[in-house]
């Protein structure tokens, strides 16, 4: 059949709404019209209203999805590059369960799903672009190193008064040092346990497309799935703005 030969983004039923428009009818006939008007014959007229029929669904037509772009999961270090690569992968999977579904509302229905999906992939990005600046920040803190100098310095403090201010000024600045350091350790630890989680929903949210789009025979039997992704990327969003106040606190800017 024709419509199987059609680019994916087209097997919709915008693709239908747009043939069957009143508007591009009209202005089929308006073109033929008007080619009859001027004096042209049998088939230059239907040339032209052909071509004006053709303009009015062209322009109707549904657009194809620009690919995720600026997403380089190799641009991180490990762990975040290994989220961000399953991320794309669930993507993969589910364009593909999309790509597989019949011509139709669950089809339809998928493809809006997809859309979500696409953004908790960016937002799974972004957070992992948070978590990583994070990780470079704490190895730029070198705590162990810090914690080595607070213990040498125990014990040590000097008698007389200038001396004594100025040890009490270090050991200040290497405690708040640690402090900083083991708060910025406790949110990265806990995005990542949170986005392996969040990672893990997404695949179980393609396998799920999968299972419904072969034995889904109403476009409803898709309202859970929908309601799941649409929590995925509200947690997804919960968890990045709550990495970017983190990153604004410490000074800090995502990539």
């Amino acid at each position: 059949m024709a419509i199987e030969r059609l680019p994916e983004h087209l097997k919709t039923g915008r693709t239908a709404e747009a043939i069957m428009a009143p508007s591009a009818i009209l202005a089929g006939g308006v073109g033929a019209s008007a080619a009859v008007l001027l004096g042209a014959g049998l088939l230059p007229v239907a040339l032209v209203g052909a071509a004006a029929y053709g303009v009015m669904v062209a322009l109707r037509l549904p657009r194809r999805k620009r690919p995720l772009q600026g997403i380089d999961p190799m641009a991180l270090s490990d762990p975040w590059r290994r989220y961000v690569h399953e991320a794309l992968q669930a993507k993969r999977r589910f364009d593909n369960v999309v790509r597989g579904a019949r011509t139709g509302p669950v089809h339809d229905r998928l493809a809006e799903i997809g859309t979500r999906i696409e953004s908790a992939v960016k937002e799974c990005w972004r957070v992992a672009s948070h978590g990583d600046l994070l990780d470079a920040g704490l190895r730029s803190l070198d705590l162990d190193e810090v914690r080595t100098r607070r213990e040498q310095m125990k014990g040590t403090r000097p008698e007389s008064p200038g001396a004594a201010d100025s040890w009490d000024r270090t050991a200040e600045a290497l405690e708040a040092q640690l402090s900083s350091g083991e708060r910025l350790h406790t949110v990265a630890s806990d995005a990542r346990q949170r986005l392996e989680v969040l990672d893990a929903r997404l695949d179980e949210a393609v396998a799920r497309a999968v299972e419904l789009s072969l034995s889904a025979g109403d476009v409803s039997e898709l309202s859970g799935l929908g309601a799941d992704v649409d929590q995925l990327v509200g947690d997804m969003e919960a968890l990045r703005q709550g990495l970017e106040e983190v990153g604004r606190a410490a000074g800090g800017s995502p990539r």
